[in-house]
Formats: structure tokens, C-alpha cells, sequence
């Protein structure tokens, strides 16, 4: 509800969490100061932010563990920023075209705890700065199948890999075959969500597919 969102930050207003500063959780001078991600291993890969920069850890717990939902839009913002730009390059050296958004899935019994998927939140976010319709974004397409234990808590890589497999399956081939897709998330750390995440949707009938995140 938007308008009672409005009386709730007169009410409350929040401050950065950086600086301090009043009006924003994360203001302009202290996003823009936040280290590049690294980039992965994986070229199909892209984020946005380094994770261990302590403002966009706090951040991305905030949102996930304290409900703290206004966070994903200033990420959202910048994520299509980014998304746009790389399809410009990537519509002309790969053909890379009328791509949909696809988030990745929490399993059941973690979306009921959460109560929202904050990868599907960032999706819907980045579709409304969408006005030129460059995306599509298709919900609910691929599923968590199988609850697993959290990535963060497995060190071993080989380890995380086997954790995830077999835990996503498609809904709908038709839905995505001989589509280009844009997968979103809001960490990755080894890349093993988002590797496992591709197989399924490739063996389904994908095309090309490539992710962004918010952090790595």
C-alpha cells in the first residue's frame, strides 16, 4: 500500500546505513563509494557490488531478515541500468534478444518463513523502469523443488554444488524454450545457484542465458 508506505516514512524516516544520514538506507555519496564486484569466473555472470563491503552486507540482510523490502528498489534501479547496458553489446555480438527475466526460487517452506522472494521482488522493481519494454519478465517458471541447506553455510565448493542438485525444475518448457534468459539473485558466491539454475533451464530448451545479482 503505497500511501500508508508514505505515512510510515514521515513517521519513520530511515537513515543511510553507511552514514547516518537522514532520507535513504543507502544515500548516493555511500553507494557510490561501494566497491565493483569482482568479476566472476563464469563471463555469463554479472554483479554489481563487492559483498564483504560491510554497507551492502547490512543491506542485503536487511532486506532478507528484517523485511526491509525499500532496499531492493535503490538496487533495482542500478541493476537495469546495467542490464541495458550489456544488452546493448550483447544484441549485437550475440544476438541476444527479447530476453526475460526469470528470479530464482526460494522452496516452499523458505518463502512461507520470509514471507517474499526477494529475487522475484528485484524482478517486478526492474520491469517498472522498463517503459521502453526490453524485458519480460516471466514468474514462477522455475521452482525449488527440494529444500537445501543455506549456501552460506557450506565453505566447500564441491560441496554447495552437490547441495543444489536437482533442486530446480521448470514448470512449463514452452514457457522458455528457444528463449534468451536473464536470470536474477541477489548474492552469489561460488556461482553454484546459478550454474545449477542454467542446466535446468537449458535442458529445458533455453537459449542463451546470462544473470546479474546484486553482489558478489
Amino acid at each position: 500500500m503505497p500511501f500508508l508506505d508514505t505515512i510510515l516514512d514521515i513517521i519513520f524516516p530511515c537513515n543511510c546505513i553507511a552514514c547516518n544520514i537522514r532520507g535513504s538506507y543507502l544515500c548516493e555519496k555511500c553507494l557510490a563509494i561501494c566497491p565493483n564486484a569482482e568479476r566472476e569466473d563464469s563471463s555469463w555472470i554479472f554483479s554489481l557490488f563487492d559483498y564483504r563491503h560491510p554497507p551492502v552486507k547490512k543491506a542485503i540482510k536487511l532486506i532478507k531478515y528484517k523485511g526491509k523490502k525499500k532496499i531492493i528498489n535503490i538496487f533495482a534501479d542500478i541493476l537495469y541500468g546495467v542490464i541495458i547496458e550489456e544488452l546493448a553489446e550483447l544484441r549485437l555480438m550475440d544476438n541476444f534478444q527479447k530476453p526475460i527475466l526469470v528470479p530464482i526460487p526460494l522452496s516452499g517452506k523458505r518463502y512461507k518463513k520470509r514471507g517474499f522472494n526477494q529475487a522475484a521482488l528485484l524482478c517486478k522493481k526492474i520491469m517498472e523502469n522498463d517503459t521502453h519494454k526490453y524485458l519480460t519478465l516471466v514468474e514462477n517458471v522455475l521452482l525449488k523443488i527440494k529444500e537445501t541447506e543455506h549456501q552460506a553455510n557450506i565453505k566447500n565448493r564441491a560441496e554447495r554444488l552437490k547441495n543444489l542438485t536437482n533442486s530446480f525444475a521448470v514448470k512449463d518448457n514452452n514457457l522458455i524454450k528457444g528463449r534468451n534468459i536473464i536470470l536474477i539473485d541477489d548474492v552469489t558466491t561460488t556461482g553454484a545457484t546459478l550454474n545449477e539454475a542454467r542446466r535446468v533451464l537449458k535442458k529445458a530448451g533455453a537459449k542463451k542465458i546470462i544473470a546479474f545479482t546484486i553482489a558478489h
